[in-house]
């Protein structure tokens, strides 16, 4: 496949089969954002578990530092008193069946996180089929199905952001914009990759932390010294 000229330029900064400490590693990947738009700066973990095994599904929340750098767009499931939370909060959007309407017969989706109160459940779980293959739908693990609709939406408006592996065992995950610079996004990596490793399921036998790559929206992927998160967490 032929890349762009801003890919190709990009690509001469890595130099081939090097695995890169985690810093320098970012500071490329910051020049590497040669678009015109904010790129985002995604980091992709290949661990050593296998998904298909209940005890080995890691999947986990962790507030970012600096944030991710993207406004999220949070619709709360919830009435009463935790409707209220959840406006104070700063929800964009706050409803009980209105929503759940609005959702089957508009195809609205102009959001990008849903937090419901317990109660409110009866109704979102008709969204199942619909929710469900856009990863949108709310679930207790990530914290999006909790009583508690205030916090849980102030911490996604704060940068809260989930990892979970897919079926090639690998998590994507988004840690900022290109435009934080190279400290705030090693701040942000540190606090993703300590959560990680703490989530370590016992089960998981021989190497956890298998790979590490960084890249930016539009640029080519940098390979990260994955050792060196351990001994980090380990200071």
């Amino acid at each position: 496949m032929k890349r762009g000229k801003n890919y190709q330029d990009s690509a001469k900064l890595i130099e081939a089969n090097k695995y890169y400490e985690p810093d320098e590693a970012l500071d490329i990947a910051v020049k590497t954002a040669k678009a015109k738009f904010d790129e985002t700066i995604e980091i992709s973990i290949r661990l050593g578990v296998d998904p298909r095994h209940a005890d080995q599904q890691v999947r986990g929340t962790v507030v970012l530092p600096n944030g991710t750098g993207k406004k999220i767009r949070v619709l709360v499931f919830a009435d009463g008193d935790a409707a209220r939370e959840a406006e104070e909060a700063g929800a964009d959007y706050v409803g009980a069946e209105d929503y759940v309407e609005k959702i089957k017969k508009e195809n609205w989706f102009e959001f990008d996180v849903i937090v419901a109160a317990p109660n409110m459940m009866r109704f979102v779980g008709g969204l199942g089929r619909v929710l469900g293959p856009k990863g949108l739908m709310p679930n207790p693990k990530s914290g999006t199905v909790t009583p508690n609709v205030g916090a849980a939406v102030k911490e996604i408006k704060a940068g809260k952001v989930e990892y979970r592996v897919d079926k090639a065992s690998i998590a994507h995950v988004s840690i900022g914009k290109a435009s934080f610079g190279k400290d705030k996004l090693s701040e942000n990596l540190n606090t993703l990759m300590d959560a990680v490793l703490r989530a370590k399921p016992a089960s998981s036998k021989g190497t956890y932390l298998r790979s590490v790559v960084v890249s930016s929206t539009m640029g080519p992927g940098i390979k990260i010294n994955a050792p060196s998160f351990s001994i980090n967490r380990d200071k």
